[in-house]
């Protein structure tokens, strides 16, 4: 789990329960993306709620996270 850390002390990073992020102050945690499978039984990583694009179809869930989490993490994470 990577966090990133502001000058002003606010804590930004991809949820995970690496940790429990309420050691860290009180968490303040939103949906970044949503992975759902697709009518033919593939998976999508939609990441419309960050303003991100539509990721996929992959033949695997595990793939979707992956990607959405790569996307999270290049566009979102250290984007700022």
């Amino acid at each position: 789990m990577r966090l990133v850390i502001s000058a002003n002390g606010v804590i930004r990073c991809i949820y995970s329960e690496a940790i429990d992020l309420r050691s860290l102050g009180q968490p303040h945690i939103q949906r970044g993306s949503l992975v759902e499978p697709t009518p033919d039984g593939q998976w999508q990583a939609d990441l419309s709620p960050m303003g991100g694009p539509m990721l996929g179809p992959f033949p695997l869930r595990s793939d979707a996270l992956a990607a959405e989490s790569q996307w999270l993490e290049e566009n979102w994470l250290t984007a700022r």
